[in-house]
């Protein structure tokens, strides 16, 4: 399937998602890959996470760019080279990429009960507005944890606690917006973050 979806949350920047319908083969054939790229996901032992990852290359080429514009540093993020900051996500049959003047993070995820498994090792301030019994209470955690991800990659300081330094203002799905803070080494930062859903699916995406 072609692009599922473009958002423009401002000027500077552009959100892309695509629905991965196409096989490895059909996603690999357009595609001119660095030699390490292709090393890469031909190590993938996940056939859904290799057409992730190729999906990723052909929302680059939405965005006018190839595989040879892309790299990551030494932490894993990943940078253009002409110097625009980009973030990369994929989860099952989806895959978002944002590229923005600004820092930026994006973040997508099945919605799963599994969610509250994992919940204590990321919530904490969140829990003075959170109820449990709420209908919604499942997609809020996820929402919140979308938020999280999508800070940790726009922060890039390897080791950053969810629980501990990312902090997510009491919202409403229905909002699509809230506000984040990191409060990290007694520097506090306020980010812009958006969210939608889409086919059981959460995307969320941090500018600064």
């Amino acid at each position: 399937m072609p692009l599922y979806k473009t958002i423009t949350p401002n000027s500077q920047t552009v959100v892309k998602i695509w629905k991965i319908d196409e096989s490895y083969d059909d996603l690999m054939k357009p595609l001119t890959l660095k030699p390490e790229t292709l090393k890469r996901v031909l190590s993938m032992k996940s056939e859904l996470h290799q057409r992730g990852f190729l999906s990723v290359r052909h929302l680059l080429a939405e965005f006018g760019y190839t595989d040879a514009d892309l790299f990551y540093d030494e932490n894993g993020k990943p940078h253009l080279h002409d110097g625009r900051q980009i973030s990369i996500t994929h989860s099952f049959n989806y895959a978002g990429v944002i590229v923005s003047d600004n820092l930026i993070g994006i973040d997508i995820e099945k919605q799963r009960d599994k969610i509250t498994i994992i919940a204590h090792k990321f919530i904490d301030y969140e829990l003075d507005y959170l109820d449990e019994n709420a209908n919604d209470y499942i997609k809020k955690l996820i929402a919140i944890w979308c938020v999280k991800e999508s800070l940790y990659k726009l922060f890039a300081t390897p080791g950053v606690s969810f629980k501990k330094y990312f902090f997510v203002i009491p919202f409403e799905i229905v909002d699509d917006s809230t506000v984040a803070w990191i409060d990290y080494e007694e520097k506090k930062y306020r980010y812009n973050i958006h969210f939608l859903e889409f086919d059981g699916f959460t995307c969320a995406y941090a500018i600064a």
